[in-house]
């Protein structure tokens, strides 16, 4: 292996789906970038898998959506809203109709995603290295970022300059706290997530289940596992493990029955994995010599599963506002944008506190602004962005 370099045009700390989608589409332009993650390669990490109609917009543009079918990620055709309280369940069923290229949702492992997403910026000529842990940024006298210090795989100390910093390095970014980012819009509520994998589940594409107080679901991914979540206000994180499993079991005997029913016959292959909760926010994503992107910038609560599409998008709006040469102020106003009334709508959602036609009708208005993300996406694609 080569060592890194002791200059790039960009630097991206974060090789997980934003930074590798970031450092992918900088360095198809020309620029020389290095993108590193203290992960292995491929590591898994929480997610919520789904990735709604402008995440597979991208990677289909990116032509990616190939490389996730090769790696055995089902494809989704029907999304199914189960809705109920102590009086009725309806159910809403939508059908994902071809549209732009997009005939499917996905749901990849991020052992799959992440790892697709790196190959892809390696090929596009961006240096790829994990086991590389970022210690501090790099200013000039006048406080510019000018790169980084970081440990390298050999454990080994180094400066690193660029002309440009990019965190994509998660929701606890060192990146945001050491440029002094600071959130301007911070959520009011938060949910906690208890999900495990499981074989011989077959499901009919995903299926989201809401009851006052509580909400479920049931999404299929890689090696023919379904991934089966429970949220709830409390900390599902607290107390011993046996009291947070049942919790999880009662919480998907109340709000999805069915799932429920169709556990009892099918086969754990995962431990319970947990997520207390963090209230979502907005920060800052961008100052002199640095920028922001993926939930580093910007992390809504995990009951709308937005996630992944947010990063994929950003990663695309950033990565434009660079190659451009606009200022990155304009990155900051589109992501504000398409970001603001869908956080709003988000962390209503995420109170837990509605009855089933206000949440509905939260649906109704997130699926606007979907739609309106969507949009936004396709024009970018009408215009595609080159090298300044």
């Amino acid at each position: 292996m080569q060592p890194i370099e002791d200059t790039y045009d960009a630097i991206v700390v974060g090789a997980r789906c934003a930074g590798s989608a970031t450092a992918m589409l900088l360095a198809a332009s020309g620029m020389r970038v290095l993108v590193f993650d203290k992960s292995p390669l491929g590591a898994d990490t929480l997610s919520t898998h789904a990735l709604m109609r402008p995440a597979v917009l991208l990677l289909h543009r990116w032509g990616l959506t190939e490389r996730l079918a090769k790696e055995g990620t089902p494809p989704i055709r029907k999304t199914s809203f189960i809705y109920a309280d102590h009086r009725r369940t309806n159910t809403v069923e939508v059908d994902i109709k071809p549209r732009l290229g997009v005939d499917a949702l996905y749901a990849p492992r991020r052992t799959v995603l992440d790892r697709v997403l790196a190959d892809a910026a390696r090929d596009a000529g961006a240096e790829v290295r994990h086991g590389v842990q970022m210690l501090d940024l790099l200013r000039t006298e006048e406080g510019r970022v000018s790169g980084v210090r970081l440990r390298d795989e050999s454990g080994g100390t180094r400066e690193v300059r660029s002309g440009l910093v990019i965190g994509a390095d998660g929701r606890r970014s060192t990146v945001a706290r050491l440029a002094g980012s600071t959130p301007y819009v911070v959520g009011r509520h938060t949910t906690s997530v208890a999900y495990r994998y499981f074989r011989d589940l077959p499901v009919d594409g995903n299926r989201w289940y809401f009851r006052p107080g509580m909400g479920g679901g049931a999404i299929p991914t890689n090696g023919g596992e379904t991934c089966v979540f429970a949220s709830v206000p409390h900390a599902f994180a607290s107390g011993p493990a046996a009291d947070r499993a049942e919790t999880f079991r009662q919480v998907l005997g109340q709000c999805a029955p069915d799932i429920a029913e169709a556990l009892l016959s099918a086969r754990a292959v995962s431990k319970l994995h947990f997520f207390p909760g963090l209230r979502g926010f907005l920060r800052q994503p961008w100052g002199d010599g640095w920028a922001l992107v993926g939930d580093a910038g910007y992390m809504s609560d995990p009951i709308t599963a937005h996630g992944i599409t947010n990063a994929l998008r950003d990663a695309e709006l950033l990565a434009r506002s660079i190659i451009e040469g606009n200022d990155l102020s304009e990155y900051q106003t589109a992501r504000d944008d398409l970001s603001l009334q869908f956080f709003e709508i988000s962390d209503r959602v995420a109170s837990l506190d509605w009855d089933i036609p206000t949440v509905q009708h939260y649906h109704k208005m997130m699926s606007q602004e979907m739609n309106r993300e969507e949009e936004a996406l396709v024009a970018l694609t009408d215009a595609p962005a080159t090298a300044a």
